[in-house]
C-alpha cells in the first residue's frame, strides 16, 4: 500500500521556539487537547492555537474534534533533522501503520 507524500518540511517551519516547544509536548503527551498543551507548553493559547495551524498544515500533527474539545497528535512516529556541513538541512518522517488490532483509545 503507497502511503501519501508529506509536504517539504524546511528547518524554517520548526524555527521558533513556540513550535518547537509545542511539538514536543504534542510528541510526548498526544493526543492532548489545547488547554493541556497551554499549561504543558507555558504558551498562551491563542499561541498554541496558531502553531497547531502551522504544524497541522506541515503535516506533522492531525486534530480530531469530539464535540468541543480537540485533540491533537503527531503524524509521525520519528522526526529526524540532519544538518550536515555545506548541505541543506534534512527532515525526514517515519511512520508505521497501526497493528491490525489496534483500537483507537476512548475518551
Amino acid at each position: 500500500m503507497l502511503q501519501p507524500q508529506a509536504p517539504a518540511i524546511h528547518i524554517e517551519d520548526l524555527g521558533s521556539i513556540g513550535i518547537l516547544r509545542t511539538l514536543t509536548a504534542i510528541t510526548h503527551h498526544g493526543p492532548i487537547n489545547i488547554s493541556h498543551l497551554s499549561r504543558k507548553t507555558g504558551l498562551n493559547y491563542t499561541s498554541v492555537d496558531n502553531h497547531i495551524k502551522k504544524l497541522t498544515q506541515k503535516g506533522l500533527v492531525t486534530e480530531q474534534r469530539y464535540g468541543a474539545i480537540r485533540m491533537i497528535k503527531p503524524t509521525f512516529d520519528t522526526l529526524t533533522v540532519t544538518f550536515k556541513k555545506g548541505m541543506n538541512v534534512k527532515i525526514n518522517l517515519k511512520t508505521q501503520p497501526p497493528p491490525l488490532n489496534y483500537k483507537p483509545p476512548t475518551l
